[in-house]
């Protein structure tokens, strides 16, 4: 069955404002093959930069995080003609290696890289083995890292992560694949008061075990996140979702946005997770 995204229609409900950074996407141009040790690339029409633009006017979002795709595993040629095509107001998450040469975190910088990526689920190019290479790689460029794996097991991994020195966010609404209890949402707060953590709302419906339209049980755990610090949330839409394979399973990103955004506790803190605190994490100019 063809794949066919919805790229426009209805507005969302919630006005976003100005200068709105969507921080978790993938993008995809032409001409860059998946590589061994990744998925395929999407299905359907390639989410390229062209669907990419017609998705933000509809949604109401001015500026991107581009994050390199598993598929391109540690190729970061697509991300690097994606910067390109999108100019000044786009910046990248890379995969990077702790042995990665200092003259291609350069060109990568140059070109608009500001993060690094951690990915210890299927598929990920780097996964938490790589945590404490990639962390001083990124703290050494002054970029961040988008960290994900399974949060369930937040705890067996809480001290390495407090020891992380770049900052870092901790990816998809913590990816809580078992259910995050009272020992886990602790550990979160514990790991935002060490000063360098950040909460990304993303991707809600790849962990949420109660599912839409509500997304109940991440809502609970993301509203308790905001509520304590509300300037340590970063949101994303996750376009183009690609875990979803067919039009049928396509996210109703009108209804999600509405929905996610709805856990923040005031406008205050939507202004400051859409705007001003992706901002800075991700070195943009301020608007």
């Amino acid at each position: 069955m063809e794949m066919i995204r919805t790229l426009s229609g209805a507005k969302p409900d919630t006005v976003l404002p100005k200068g709105t950074i969507d921080t978790q996407m993938h993008m995809y141009l032409p001409g860059y093959e998946a590589q061994e040790g990744g998925p395929p690339l999407p299905p359907g029409a390639l989410p390229d930069a062209e669907q990419y633009r017609e998705f933000m006017r509809w949604i109401g979002i001015d500026r991107v995080v581009i994050t390199q795709g598993n598929a391109h595993q540690s190729d970061n040629s697509n991300l690097l003609a994606c910067l390109a095509e999108m100019g000044d107001i786009a910046r990248g998450v890379a995969v990077i290696h702790p042995d990665t040469p200092d003259a291609e975190i350069e060109r990568l910088a140059q070109a608009g890289v500001t993060g690094a990526r951690i990915m210890d689920l299927p598929g990920g190019a780097v996964g938490l083995a790589g945590l404490e290479g990639v962390d001083a790689r990124a703290h050494a460029a002054g970029w961040a890292m988008a960290v994900q794996f399974d949060g369930s097991n937040i705890l067996d991994h809480e001290p390495r992560l407090a020891k992380v020195k770049s900052r870092w966010i901790l990816d998809h609404h913590g990816k809580f694949f078992s259910g995050a209890g009272r020992a886990q949402i602790d550990a979160v707060k514990r790991l935002i008061d060490g000063g360098n953590c950040w909460f990304k709302f993303a991707g809600v419906y790849e962990s949420s075990r109660t599912g839409g339209p509500d997304y109940a049980d991440v809502a609970e755990v993301a509203r308790e996140i905001a509520a304590y610090a509300p300037d340590r949330i970063v949101w994303g839409t996750n376009w183009p979702h690609n875990l979803a394979k067919t039009t049928a399973d396509y996210p109703d990103d009108r209804a999600l946005t509405d929905t996610v955004l709805s856990w923040l506790p005031s406008d205050e803190a939507r202004h400051q997770a859409l705007v001003t605190t992706p901002e800075a994490l991700f070195g943009f100019k301020p608007m």
